[in-house]
């Protein structure tokens, strides 16, 4: 009789911080769960050849934030709270992500939960008073473990920052298994807060991958101070008109013309960052902040990325459902076929919380999951810690 596949499910929430998506995932064909770290050195991992494209998102759901709890999200990033309002939202978090995992946790042998990053300090930034590098993701995976009773991967990034590295991103390990194709020059990315792309050359081949500065974050900052919790359909920006000097300024930021690795995050991409921002109205904030996030891609692409050749962009997250943003992608990166998860008949919401399946897979199995090239680390870790259910 064969063995049923491992189930996985991975819980994620991004740095748009609008809610938690539960994905399901199965392992058809690769090893059993066999110890969790426990047993690791007993069986290596598989050759990509063997594994590549053999990961099966079977269900996903979305849980979305309330508006009270996504305030307190965005205020930790902004480093606006205490030490209590982190303790609290936490284990608030760590609710939340448990009630989404109940939902489907019946069905899987492992849960890896990413949880929430409120703050990402990959370097040292005196002058922000970032005295060392840090990074801190909340979501208490112990009361995920507790309500499924289920075992839980968590807290990805430490081990990575630990061995020197940036502990991002850690999404492309998982997309090379997930998208790598031979022969094809493929760029995954993502809209989400922040924009970041993972270059995939072909099978086994180096993969490339790093952050290129904001998607959707200043762009829900300008939609906010309409009242709107983002900019549904670009319409605010469609209103407005971009302010092309400023966008110029703003390209020249160190961090954009620094090469990968490299990460970011909300708390370095608000609008109190950006010299020139206050003096504009909310719509043509909107339109500029929308044309420098695309214009920072195509920056980014034209510096690092096309000089190794590029047959396709497939564009996931949040902002690949934002027209405006979208029309000036493809015009920016012409005439490279610009395409949607949809598009080639993936789920975008599901690609991430998909992903971290995949490393809390590895991480159970004691094997490495993290990528040196793209985090910076001097060797590749066993990213994420188990916290196991009760008896």
């Amino acid at each position: 009789m064969t063995a049923p596949s491992p189930r996985v499910l991975g819980l994620m929430s991004g740095t748009s911080a609008d809610g938690i998506d539960a994905v399901l995932t199965e392992f058809p064909g690769w090893p059993a769960l066999h110890g969790f770290g426990l047993a690791q050195g007993r069986d290596g991992p598989p050759a990509l050849s063997e594994v590549t494209g053999r990961v099966r998102v079977l269900e996903h759901r979305f849980t979305p934030f309330s508006d009270d709890l996504r305030a307190a999200i965005l205020a930790a990033g902004r480093d606006t709270s205490n030490s209590s309002d982190l303790a609290q939202l936490h284990f608030w978090l760590g609710e939340l992500l448990a009630e989404a995992a109940a939902k489907l946790s019946d069905k899987a042998d492992l849960i890896a939960s990413h949880g929430q990053t409120v703050m990402h300090i990959p370097r040292v930034d005196e002058g922000r008073g970032w005295m060392r590098r840090a990074t801190l993701q909340l979501g208490e995976a112990a009361v995920i473990a507790e309500r499924t009773g289920k075992p839980v991967i968590s807290d990805f990034r430490p081990a990575d920052l630990a061995a020197g590295g940036q502990a991002a991103p850690l999404v492309p390990f998982a997309d090379r298994i997930m998208f790598a194709e031979a022969g094809v020059r493929r760029a995954i990315h993502n809209l989400g807060g922040i924009s970041n792309l993972t270059y995939l050359p072909g099978v086994g081949e180096q993969v490339l991958a790093f952050d290129t500065g904001p998607a959707n974050a200043l762009i829900d900052e300008a939609a906010a101070l309409a009242g709107q919790r983002y900019d549904e359909g670009g319409h605010l920006a469609a209103s407005g008109q971009a302010d092309q000097a400023l966008v110029n300024l703003w390209l020249k930021d160190p961090e954009l013309l620094t090469p990968p690795p490299k990460s970011t995050g909300r708390e370095y991409w608000t609008l109190a960052h950006l010299p020139g921002a206050s003096g504009l109205s909310v719509p043509d904030l909107a339109a500029t902040v929308t044309a420098f996030s695309v214009q920072a891609i195509a920056q980014s692409y034209a510096r690092f990325v096309l000089p190794h050749g590029l047959d396709e962009i497939v564009v996931a997250g949040g902002g690949a459902f934002n027209p405006v943003f979208m029309a000036q992608f493809r015009a920016a990166l012409a005439p490279v076929p610009v395409l949607t998860f949809e598009e080639r008949g993936w789920n975008s919401t599901a690609r991430e919380a998909a992903a971290f399946a995949v490393l809390g897979y590895y991480a159970a199995q004691g094997w490495p999951n993290t990528l040196p090239r793209t985090t910076g680390a001097k060797h590749a870790v066993i990213a994420g810690k188990l916290s196991l259910p009760p008896r």
